[in-house]
């Protein structure tokens, strides 16, 4: 009869009432044994407490999926925006040349003036010349035809009825016969386009730069929800069986309650990682354009690559220290900076001298194709026009100054070079440095992972032996996790880092070695 109401009482009801049966049996009392953990009873299924945190590393995900480095690279490119800008720096360089080189364009004028009044023809004047610089040396060559007849003309101006032809040549022997204006601002204007094209290869680097570090911002978030989420599954599988097992009374009822308290703080940590995701997924969008210049996102499908985590050796590291200290773009645009002050300085120096330019130009008669023109009227020592310039400033204050400023900024960009190469190539110093830390740490840490899963695993062990309990398998899968999570944080920042080396050196990597 106790037998039959005993198995008529619901299951529940059982487990509670082996619990008190099984405390009062362990009261304090004479020769009492020492209490220990329940073991599982036969017959009933086992926990599944094996974690796939005892795995040496995450499977491998279908490689269509993957948005490699490379994918990256060949978008930003091809089609970002301030890849683009960065190309229309040197385009403006060529244009500021061009521009220059108008200085030495052939200049055609021409003029024409008359004044008819009460029947008197005062004056009908009609000029025309072509100047054609000449390069080498600030000379100008000179044609011109000129008609200037009337009553009231000044004679020194008059000119046969068919005008006056005359060809010469204006040249410098002072100030600008080794340098002029012209000549100054079309050799700055070329060398202004090695600093062109310098800038366009540190912003074009910074880009890059600044989208390798989303790239692996993304990876980071990307494992991090990961392992938080396969951390989730664990801890409610466990639940759910650390309950079975406690309603059958093989287990603790209070072991479900850590249980369930556990399976809540993942699933929090995995709500605040999935909005960590999705912002690092919109700031790596902010990289990827389409030819047409259209935005374009991220595929929700699309998962990272994994990190190379390639060394970079002693020599490796010698050739970027060299490479930084030569032709890093800022230093280069340092050296087109004081090669362009160079040539102000010798156009400042040739302005010292006095002004002094002589020209000439013979003459003829306008019609001098005509054969029956006499021949005293043609081109010859005879027929010319000659004149003299000189001027020169007492004191040359204005002239001094200017060189004097150029100096200064000469000096200027010297120093501001010298420091500029030593903060470059200390720099590069610093994150090979970082970078050899973290190569270091991320050895640590493979060593600190595999004795945590050997811990866990040893805990796993006393657990069917009946010797732990959930909370201390669920505190040493935790720390797993965490452990795990720092790795991932190392291996991100690690590739990182060795982006920032080649940005620092002065040119990028792609990443694929």
């Amino acid at each position: 009869m106790t037998t039959v109401s005993f198995l008529a009482i619901g299951r529940r009801a059982r487990a509670w009432l082996l619990l008190g049966l099984l405390l009062l049996s362990t009261a304090p009392v004479a020769h009492a044994q020492t209490p220990t953990l329940p073991r599982r009873a036969p017959g009933l299924d086992p926990a599944p407490l094996q974690t796939r945190q005892l795995a040496a590393d995450r499977p491998a995900v279908d490689t269509a999926r993957v948005f490699s480095l490379q994918d990256l690279a060949d978008l930003v490119f091809a089609n970002h925006p301030m890849v683009k800008q960065a190309a229309l720096l040197s385009a403006d360089a060529q244009a500021q040349v061009l521009a220059a080189r108008g200085g030495f364009d052939p200049k055609l004028g021409s003029g024409f003036d008359r004044k008819l009044f009460g029947g008197t023809d005062y004056y009908n004047k009609w000029a025309n010349e072509l100047k054609v610089p000449i390069l080498p040396g600030g000379i100008d060559l000179k044609a011109g035809y000129d008609r200037m007849v009337g009553t009231y003309v000044n004679p020194e101006y008059r000119t046969p009825l068919d005008g006056l032809a005359g060809v010469g040549l204006s040249v410098p022997l002072g100030a600008g016969l080794l340098i002029d204006a012209r000549r100054s601002t079309l050799r700055q204007a070329r060398i202004m386009v090695t600093a062109a094209e310098a800038d366009q290869v540190k912003q074009i680097n910074e880009v890059w730069l600044q989208a390798v570090k989303d790239y692996w911002n993304w990876y980071y978030a990307t494992q991090q929800a990961n392992l938080v989420r396969e951390g989730v599954a664990l801890a409610d599988t466990r639940f759910q069986a650390t309950s079975r097992r406690a309603l059958l009374g093989d287990q603790a009822p209070i072991d479900s309650v850590e249980a369930r308290i556990t399976v809540q703080d993942r699933q929090l940590q995995a709500e605040q990682l999935s909005v960590e995701l999705l912002n690092a997924r919109l700031l790596l969008s902010n990289h990827l354009w389409n030819k047409d210049a259209q935005p374009v996102e991220l595929p929700a499908y699309a998962v990272p690559q994994r990190p190379t985590l390639v060394r970079v050796d002693t020599a490796q590291f010698g050739q970027l220290q060299s490479q930084a200290a030569v032709s890093h773009p800022t230093l280069i645009k340092l050296d087109a900076k004081i090669r362009q002050l160079g040539v102000e300085e010798r156009y400042r120096r040739e302005m010292l001298k006095p002004k002094l330019s002589v020209s000439g130009m013979l003459l003829s008669r306008g019609d001098f194709y005509r054969p029956e023109m006499p021949a005293y009227y043609d081109f010859g020592r005879n027929n010319y026009k000659l004149g003299v310039d000189f001027a020169f400033p007492l004191f040359l204050r204005q002239e001094r100054g200017k060189l004097q400023q150029t100096r200064l900024k000469v000096q200027d960009a010297t120093l501001e070079q010298q420091q500029s190469r030593r903060t470059i190539v200390n720099q590069v110093q610093a994150v090979y440095n970082t970078l050899l830390a973290y190569e270091r740490q991320l050895a640590l840490q493979e060593q600190t992972i595999a004795n945590q899963r050997t811990l866990l695993q040893a805990e796993l062990q006393k657990f069917e032996l009946g010797e732990s309990t959930i909370f201390l398998i669920n505190a040493r899968e935790s720390k797993l996790i965490e452990l795990r999570i720092k790795q991932e944080s190392l291996r991100a920042s690690y590739e990182k880092t060795r982006a920032e080396l080649y940005y620092y050196a002065g040119t990028r990597t792609l990443g694929a070695q």
